[in-house]
C-alpha cells in the first residue's frame, strides 16, 4: 500500500484527500474507503473523517469506475501491428475513444475489439475488456491489449513497475531553449477544473524526459517525450509546465497563440486538424507469456505529418 502524511491534507475529508492524491473522483475514493482499502493510522475510517496532523494514510489501488454493461461488438477497421494468442498491438487513430463512458456508449475501440476477438469479453472489466492502458481520444498511436486474464495481469504489472518503454512525438508551441531536459513534477487532479490534471504538491510522482527533434522557426518544435511513469495527461501537463504546451491542446493552452512569432502559419497548419498533436510512436515491453522483448513503432498519422510538412514549408 502507498502512504502519505496527513500534514499534506490537514483539515480535509479523507475522501477528498484521497481523490486529490490519486487523481480520481470522490465517488471512487469513497468506494476505496468502504472496501477497507484506505486506512488512517492502520485503522479503517469514514470517508468524512477530517485528517489531523500526525496521522498517516495508507491506501491500495483505487477501484475502477463502474463499467457500462452489455457492450455490443461493432465492425471496425483496426490497424493491427501485431497479434498472437496473448495480445494485440494496434495503432489507434486520432478521434477514437478507447472504451465506453459518459457520452461514448457506442463506436469505441472496445466495441471494435470485441468484434475482432470475441474472447476478450472474458478478460478484465466488462466495459474495458483487455485494456491495459489508454490513450486520450485525440492522441494517436500504439496500444497493447491483453487477450487472456494472465496476459492482462502480467502486462499491467510491467506498466506499474515502469518497465514499459513509451516514446511519444508532440508538436509544441514555441521552441524550448535547451535541446533536452527532464521534468519531475507530481501530477494530481486540478483543484477547481475537474476535467484537468495539474502539477500539484501531494500528487503522484511523474517523470518525463524530452528532446527536441526538429524546429520550425520560432513558432513550434517537434519534441520527443519519453515517459518513466504513466499519469493521466502526463505529457500534456508536463509540456504546459515547460511553457510549451502541445499544439492544438485546448485543455492545456495549446491553442493560445498570443504574440507567438509565426503564429499565423502555425494556426493555418493546424486548421485542417484541430486536435492535440500527440502521437505514441514507440512501445516496448516483455511478452507476458514468453518474456521475450518486443518493441513496435508507428509512423505519424496523415494529419500530423501534413501539419509538419506545412510548417517546414512556412519556415523556409
Amino acid at each position: 500500500m502507498e502512504t502519505f502524511k496527513a500534514e499534506e491534507a490537514a483539515g480535509e475529508r479523507l475522501d477528498a484527500a484521497l481523490a486529490r492524491r490519486c487523481g480520481i473522483s470522490r465517488a471512487r475514493a469513497q468506494r476505496l474507503i468502504e472496501a477497507g482499502a484506505a486506512l488512517v493510522d492502520g485503522r479503517p475510517a469514514k470517508a468524512s473523517h477530517r485528517l489531523k496532523p500526525g496521522e498517516e494514510v495508507a491506501y491500495g489501488p483505487p477501484p475502477p469506475e463502474p463499467a457500462p454493461q452489455g457492450v455490443e461488438p461493432e465492425p471496425m477497421i483496426l490497424d493491427i501491428v501485431f497479434e498472437d494468442d496473448s495480445l494485440i498491438v494496434l495503432d489507434k487513430p486520432p478521434g477514437l475513444v478507447v472504451h465506453p463512458g459518459a457520452g461514448h456508449r457506442q463506436g469505441t475501440l472496445v466495441h471494435g475489439l470485441l468484434h475482432h476477438a470475441a474472447e476478450l469479453s472474458a478478460v478484465g472489466a466488462a466495459g474495458r475488456p483487455g485494456i491495459v492502458h489508454r490513450l486520450d481520444k485525440d492522441t494517436s498511436g500504439l496500444l497493447v491489449v491483453a487477450k487472456t486474464p494472465d496476459a492482462l495481469t502480467r502486462l499491467a504489472e510491467q506498466f506499474k513497475q515502469g518497465e514499459v518503454k513509451k516514446l511519444y512525438l508532440a508538436l509544441v508551441l514555441g521552441v524550448p531553449e535547451k535541446a533536452t531536459g527532464r521534468i519531475e513534477a507530481a501530477i494530481g487532479r486540478h483543484p477547481t477544473e475537474r476535467q484537468k490534471m495539474a502539477v500539484r504538491e501531494g500528487g503522484r510522482a511523474a517523470v518525463t524526459e524530452w528532446a527536441v527533434r526538429e524546429r520550425f522557426g520560432p513558432s513550434s518544435a517537434l519534441v520527443e517525450f519519453r515517459l518513466h511513469t504513466g499519469r493521466t495527461h502526463q505529457i500534456r501537463v508536463h509540456a504546459a509546465r515547460l511553457g510549451h504546451p502541445v499544439a492544438g491542446d485546448a485543455l492545456y493552452g495549446g491553442r493560445r497563440y498570443g504574440s507567438l512569432p509565426g503564429r499565423a502559419a502555425l494556426r493555418q497548419a493546424l486548421a485542417a486538424s484541430p486536435r492535440q498533436m500527440l502521437h505514441a510512436t514507440r512501445l516496448g515491453f516483455r511478452h507476458p507469456l514468453t518474456g521475450a522483448p518486443l518493441e513496435f513503432e508507428a509512423p505519424l498519422p496523415e494529419d500530423f505529418a501534413a501539419v509538419l510538412s506545412a510548417l517546414r514549408e512556412a519556415a523556409r
